[in-house]
């Protein structure tokens, strides 16, 4: 049985990654890509989620900032996409479900499935 598509907010500041990532590994679901947490509030002030990618390391501060904000009981899965397993988990012990390490994402598929089991 097929899945439905997820609607995911990809918070990544790396234009290259996200685009190679949305296109290969999340082409079976709604991707908005925004680069600043700035424009990640943005766009979970106007439409609901199932999940957020978030990468640490943005332009505009740290994804642990956006954890912060949101409540730990209504709010999408997040899933930290960091290349470096020190920043993943630093966004773990924010509260993020789980962590991806950008050189690991062809697992994101099954990762994302165990979440919603």
């Amino acid at each position: 049985m097929r899945r439905p598509a997820l609607r995911i907010l990809f918070i990544e500041n790396h234009e290259v990654f996200s685009s190679v990532v949305k296109d290969k590994f999340l082409a079976a679901h709604n991707v908005r890509v925004v680069s600043t947490l700035r424009d990640a509030r943005l766009e979970l002030a106007a439409e609901q989620f199932d999940l957020i990618l978030l990468d640490d390391d943005l332009d505009d501060g740290r994804g642990e900032e956006l954890i912060a904000e949101l409540a730990p009981t209504d709010r999408p899965m997040i899933i930290g996409v960091s290349a470096y397993d020190d920043l993943n988990a630093d966004l773990i012990r924010a509260g993020a479900d789980a962590a991806c390490g950008k050189l690991r994402f062809s697992q994101i598929d099954s990762l994302i499935r165990s979440l919603q089991n």
